[in-house]
Formats: C-alpha cells, structure tokens, sequence
C-alpha cells in the first residue's frame, strides 16, 4: 500500500529502485554513476538532482538506504555517506519518512539469511517482483532489495499492528545499544 524509494547509496555507483507494494512491482530502477576523475561536488550533486527527479516522479511514501559499516576504503565510505547525506536532505525537504537498514537485515528480509550473497540476493529480488531478468549490476539489485526491506519491516508501511511491532522493536533495539 505504500511507494517506496530503495537506495543502495554510492558515489560511483548509486543504485535506486522504486516500488510499489500494494502491486508488488518495480515501477522504476537502474543507477547513477560519476567518475572519480570529477569534482566530488559535481558528483555528489549529480546523483542527488537524479535522486530528486526519482522522488519528485514517483512521491515515495518512504524513503529506505542502506546502512553503511566499517570498510577499510575509506574514500568509499565518505562516497555513501556523501550520498547518503543529500538523500537525508531530500527527504526533509519534502517530508517523507527515510529509514536505515543494515545489511544483514535487508538479506534477511528478501532471502531469509542474513548472510545471503549478492547471487541470492538478485535471485530472489527477481523472484518476487517477478522481473523478467535479474537486475544488474549488483547495486541494483541491492536496491530493490532495501526497497522490499523496507516494505516488511518499515515504520509507515503495513497494518497498524504491523507499525506498532517495528516501533516496539526499533526501541528495543536502541535500548540494547
């Protein structure tokens, strides 16, 4: 019953996917790339005017990123968080819930492992949105993955029983550290 907007943030390769849950289907998904060799202002700004096009076309009721952790490359993290950053702003400007998932959650919520690998991943993206092909690059797929994520485990999305669960557990969670 809810649009959602999945990203899978990164500066030289940012997946995104848009679905529709009440259809279970794909409206619209792909990547936006930048080179290394650009200003990383031009770069950043880029894939957020995509991002904000994406947003502005489809009027996601939710907006889900996945979380990024610890890498040793530290330029990539500082590339997914930049991202992340200008998602974080075009969600408040137009005031629509964002939502983090980590990594294992997502696999989690479309294989059922946690430590699912990106083959899994992409199968079963593909399996239940019932796309004609599996979406590459891997980025994509991931995508599609924290979008489906998010349309189980949410807040905004599903019944008023099912919002009241993951705000339950979502405070747990902080609580636990």
């Amino acid at each position: 019953m809810a649009i959602i907007l999945g990203v899978d943030p990164g500066l030289t390769r940012c997946g995104y996917a848009v679905i529709d849950t009440a259809k279970n289907q794909a409206l619209a998904y792909g990547m936006f790339q930048s080179q290394p060799s650009e200003d990383p202002r031009d770069r950043v700004g880029a894939i957020a005017r995509e991002l904000k096009k994406l947003v502005s076309e489809h009027s996601p009721e939710l907006i889900a990123l996945e979380r990024v952790f610890a890498q040793a490359n530290l330029r990539s993290v500082m590339g997914v968080a930049q991202v992340s950053g200008a998602l974080m702003s075009i969600a408040f400007d137009a005031d629509i819930p964002l939502q983090f998932f980590t990594p294992s959650e997502v696999k989690a919520a479309v294989t059922g492992n946690g430590r699912a690998t990106k083959e899994q991943v992409g199968l079963m993206v593909t399996r239940i949105l019932k796309l004609t092909e599996m979406p590459k690059p891997a980025d994509v797929a991931d995508a599609l993955a924290v979008a489906l994520c998010a349309s189980k485990r949410g807040v905004k999305v599903g019944t008023s029983a099912q919002q009241q669960w993951v705000a339950a557990a979502k405070k747990a969670s902080r609580r636990l550290g």
